[in-house]
């Protein structure tokens, strides 16, 4: 185990770092590999010193600084099945001082697993988790391995946002009575915020923040600090979507989607009282990863959505009121793209789990 280990990241660090130029809209950017070698990596969070944390997804987690990585110790078991295991990693707003990160996961429950948050204090030397705490889990889970969600946001206020997919149980995303196919909103400690929509409501999980969802990969924050997902639809019909309180976003009533089998999906693509995503895919792209970018390094982007497509191997770039999908931004790096994040200096970072890598992008 520790001989394959080394092995890793032997592979991870040998291979010098390169560089790919991709044209885009706003002139020419640069796509610049800062680590490879990686089993079905997952997330990426971007810490304040520059070093990064990776998940993969068979429930590792490597620390990544000054060109050198580490496998850190002390991360939670998880139900590694079907598209479950350790899945986002998102950097404390106050990292500096609290040195705590947050992490979701399917885990291990009787007869199956379910998504949960936790939250743990990354060790001074980066290779260890210590007072690991888990916040949430999604109770009952389920027995398939398929639609955990599972992004976590941290919102200006502090609280939690979770994604949570129905699981395959597509009925489930409109019982309110569990967090199945929801988005939830938790404090840092775990308990329920006051002014969450549902609180004091009899048969409705108080953490639930809207339902209707089937599996959201990809959220984010604008600058108004409101919540954006992109979720993936069945045969068409993915989705990106503006996260309001309380609202019932459709799934499986409504979609312009169809099932797999080519039938109808519930009754069709509206339905009075149920939410209209801001923008759809058809055919689907397989969204995952969902970025709403400052300006910081490219001001003519500012406020636009970034969204990975795992299917067709892009990044896509969305603006506009009606919400447009207005550039694909592709090469060699976007094979799959599984999440993208803005880093502290405005650099776009994303994932890509066809090359096994993590990529950063600049202005070129």
């Amino acid at each position: 185990m520790v001989r394959a280990i080394a092995l890793l990241l032997l592979t991870l660090l040998s291979v010098p770092l390169r560089a790919e130029v991709l044209s885009t809209s706003s002139g020419s950017v640069q796509v610049e590999l800062m680590v490879q070698g990686l089993d079905t990596p997952w997330a990426v969070g971007i810490m304040p010193d520059g070093s990064f944390l990776v998940t993969e997804r068979d429930g590792e987690l490597l620390h990544v600084s000054d060109g050198k990585a580490k496998k850190v110790r002390g991360v939670p078991k998880v139900a590694a099945n079907g598209q479950g295991g350790l899945l986002d990693v998102t950097i404390a707003r106050d990292f500096t001082q609290s040195r705590e990160i947050f992490l979701t996961f399917s885990k291990p429950q009787r007869g199956g697993a379910g998504t949960a948050l936790a939250v743990a204090r990354l060790s001074e030397s980066g290779d260890r988790l210590t007072n690991l705490r888990v916040l949430f889990e999604a109770v009952p889970g389920g027995s398939g391995g398929r639609h955990f969600g599972s992004r976590v946001v941290e919102a200006n206020d502090g609280t939690l946002f979770v994604t949570i997919g129905d699981r395959g149980d597509r009925p489930q995303a409109q019982e309110t009575s569990n967090p199945i196919g929801s988005v939830i909103r938790v404090n840092r400690d775990g308990t329920v915020p006051a002014d969450n929509p549902f609180v004091g409501a009899p048969d409705v999980r108080p953490e639930i923040w809207s339902y209707g969802h089937r599996n959201p990969q990809g959220a984010g924050l604008d600058a108004q600090g409101r919540l954006w997902a992109a979720e993936h639809g069945a045969r068409g019909g993915d989705e990106v979507n503006l996260i309001q309180p309380g609202r019932n976003y459709g799934w499986p009533i409504i979609s312009y989607g169809r099932h797999y089998s080519g039938k109808k999906i519930g009754e069709g693509t509206f339905k009075d009282g149920l939410e209209q995503p801001k923008f759809y895919w058809d055919p689907s792209i397989a969204p995952s990863g969902l970025l709403v970018y400052s300006g910081k390094l490219w001001p003519q982007w500012a406020g636009d959505i970034f969204v990975g497509s795992l299917k067709f191997d892009y990044i896509a770039r969305l603006a506009g009121s009606p919400l447009t999908e207005v550039e694909k931004i592709e090469g060699s790096a976007t094979e799959r793209v599984r999440d993208i994040v803005e880093a502290p200096d405005g650099a776009i970072w994303f994932i890509s789990v066809g090359q096994g890598s993590v990529y950063r992008m600049t202005p070129g």
